[in-house]
């Protein structure tokens, strides 16, 4: 079993990295108004003199935070590939830490699609495989292809569907 893969070869849907930014900016945006919500409290109450110190350090991180979230978006869909073929599901991805994952097609149980409304704006779909004894997802696929990999991959792991 000494075999070498090659690289994967598919990458995500374009509309990830608008995707990402868009529910980064979401998130942001929340946080700020928590963020300024505190600090007036401070102001108002006038709370212990700590208080002020501990939020000063929540928006420091806020701003580091908000940094990444312009920066990751294209390196996080640079960095993710994912490939298939009738043995084995390839993943790829990492920024830092560059993860090569293959998983067997026979221990493959279920496979799903998840879309959010955000997802639904952008086109996109996130593939869910689970496993015995683990889950593996590939986000932010154009919908169309990830019902067709979700049809594929069904097929080469056997799933059968249920009627209900």
């Amino acid at each position: 079993m000494n075999e070498q893969y090659a690289a994967p070869r598919h990458s995500l849907s374009p509309n990830a990295v608008k995707y990402w930014r868009m529910d980064e900016l979401i998130s942001n945006l929340i946080a700020f108004i928590v963020l300024a919500v505190l600090f007036y409290l401070d102001w108002h109450f006038e709370w212990y003199n700590w208080i002020f110190w501990v939020l000063i350090a929540l928006a420091i991180f806020f701003v580091v935070g908000l940094a990444w979230s312009v920066l990751s978006p294209p390196l996080t869909f640079k960095n993710w590939r994912y490939d298939l073929d009738e043995e084995f599901l390839y993943l790829q991805f990492g920024i830092w830490n560059r993860t090569e994952q293959l998983v067997p097609m026979t221990k493959i149980q279920a496979v799903s699609l998840t879309q959010g409304p955000l997802m639904r704006k952008f086109n996109l779909a996130s593939l869910s495989v689970e496993t015995m004894g683990s889950s593996h997802a590939i986000p932010a696929l154009p919908k169309e292809t990830a019902a067709d990999l979700r049809e594929r991959i069904a097929q080469f792991a056997k799933i059968k569907e249920v009627e209900q």
